[in-house]
């Protein structure tokens, strides 16, 4: 591997520091979020499906900013599959080096943001704002020099969305927004130090658990333990009989959130959760409603996480609970505000989620 730059292998370590310390538990989960870092002709950002928390220096793709930047400009065809190849095409074209994947599909709008360092998660303790009924009021009152957008489907049609927006934003106060809230989605935070990533996430959390404190709510969970052995196994033999072969991760009862909360939620442990007595009939009735059979089962007290891998079902289940929290959490502003059928239908049907999706 080529020798780096101690300028730009400096520039690296750093992102990858803040990479592991903004991929904890507390601020994404599985593969979501993404992190990158830049100076005047390269943007290198964190490849699709990865976890930060694993990020090494060498992981990171390295883009050319100039190529990237063709598409704020170019006109997107209407078809939404023909837009997709061209989008795939110009961020191909712009890969300097592959590094261990393929580039995050929101790179374009990282490379929007002329701050050094960018960093995208989706903290369950943000999202309870994000996703909930009054969030873009709580937001304006909490965090006047934030940018708020409502619900945009991910990848070309956000970038475009948030370069509007932080062209308006740049136009009124003659400087970019170092804070994006991403309706049903997450946050964007944008520094130039490590100290100023820090520092405004940390004036985030503050904010945000001050006002749930207020409302009475706590920052956890609230799981039931799980039945005996017995009842156990017996559940998981009838889930196994209407499922077939699959993996299972067992946990006990929460207050599961029913419905598309966010995409990484969809795309880890599906919009709705099956519920009742597993059958084989059953199983078929909710494949043919949502189009793929459930990643997440409630029988006799136990939430189930299901997956072709032991390590899916284990995600299938932490980002149920995961959901769960977000829901608590929006009980603060008004309740939990679930996305459209068509964003739903977009996430599941979007090939770069596809993508990350098979990378766990």
């Amino acid at each position: 591997m080529m020798k780096l730059k101690p300028d730009i292998q400096q520039l690296l370590n750093d992102i990858t520091e803040l990479s592991h310390e903004f991929g904890t538990t507390d601020y994404v989960r599985g593969g979501g979020g993404n992190t990158s870092v830049k100076n005047h002709d390269t943007l290198w950002v964190k490849p699709s499906g990865t976890t930060l928390s694993g990020l090494a220096p060498e992981t990171f793709v390295a883009l050319d900013r100039k190529k990237i930047s063709a598409l704020y400009s170019v006109r997107p065809p209407e078809d939404s599959a023909a837009r997709e190849q061209m989008i795939a095409k110009i961020m191909a074209d712009a890969v300097l080096s592959a590094g261990s994947g393929r580039a995050s599909v929101e790179a374009p709008l990282h490379n929007l943001l002329k701050a050094v360092f960018v960093i995208h998660n989706h903290p369950a303790l943000v999202n309870g704002m994000t996703c909930a009924k009054n969030g873009a009021k709580v937001c304006e009152e909490l965090f006047p020099n934030a940018i708020w957008l409502d619900y945009v489907n991910p990848g070309y049609t956000l970038c475009m969305h948030i370069h509007k927006k932080i062209a308006g934003y740049t136009e009124k106060f003659g400087k970019e927004p170092s804070v994006i809230f991403l309706k049903n989605h997450g946050v964007f935070v944008a520094g130039d130090t490590k100290q100023e990533i820090r520092g405004m996430f940390r004036e985030i959390f503050n904010k945000l658990a001050e006002q749930y404190k207020k409302a009475g709510i706590t920052k956890d969970l609230k799981i039931m333990p799980l039945p005996d052995a017995n009842v156990l196994a017996a559940a998981e033999r009838k889930i196994r009989e209407a499922l077939g072969d699959c993996f299972l991760k067992a946990g006990g009862l929460f207050d599961l959130a029913d419905g598309p909360i966010s995409p990484d939620h969809i795309l880890y442990a599906g919009s709705h959760p099956f519920i009742g007595e597993p059958t084989t009939q059953k199983i078929g009735e909710y494949n043919s409603k949502y189009g793929r059979r459930p990643p997440v089962a409630v029988f006799d007290n136990v939430v189930f996480g299901i997956g072709r891998t032991q390590r899916r079902a284990e995600i299938a289940l932490e980002f149920a609970q995961d959901a769960a929290l977000v829901k608590k959490f929006a009980e603060a502003f008004g309740g939990v505000d679930f996305m459209t059928e068509d964003a739903r239908l977009f996430i599941e049907n979007w090939e770069a989620e596809s993508y990350r999706s098979k990378q766990i």
